[in-house]
């Protein structure tokens, strides 16, 4: 499954209806339903909210991986941005103590299974795989 969706929070209201579709014809373990919200949803929001140099749509593509599923998220006419390279986040902090910013990222590489990233033309590509069980 391939969309393209406008640099909107409106969007994430569809977001969920397509992946909700998507688990249901691929019969996909519900059990991993909300990781791979939770991860979209992040990485789409971080897309609209810091990539503002474009207005190109995002590219959200889903397919099945064995008993889970792989998901990709490509943004087009950005910089380089690399999740796995955002700054650590200490989660044993003192709230007081902990600079905001970068948990949602910090648990997309943490919930994840595995996480691959491509940039090349200033085209930016997030994939994840999420496996079910």
């Amino acid at each position: 499954m391939n969309r393209k969706l406008s640099r909107s929070f409106d969007e994430l209201k569809e977001i969920v209806a397509l992946t909700d579709v998507f688990f249901k014809e691929h019969k996909i373990n519900a059990d991993v339903r909300h990781t791979v919200d939770l991860c979209i949803e992040e990485l789409f929001v971080n897309m609209v909210t810091y990539d503002t140099e474009t207005d190109a749509d995002i590219l959200l593509e889903m397919t099945p991986h064995g008993k889970g599923i792989q998901v990709s998220l490509t943004d087009f006419g950005v910089h380089r941005f690399d999740p796995r390279d955002a700054p650590a986040v200490d989660i044993n902090a003192p709230l007081d103590e902990r600079t905001p910013g970068g948990l949602g990222l910090y648990l997309v590489v943490k919930m994840v299974d595995s996480i691959h990233y491509e940039y090349q033309d200033k085209t930016s590509k997030i994939t994840f795989v999420v496996n079910g069980k």
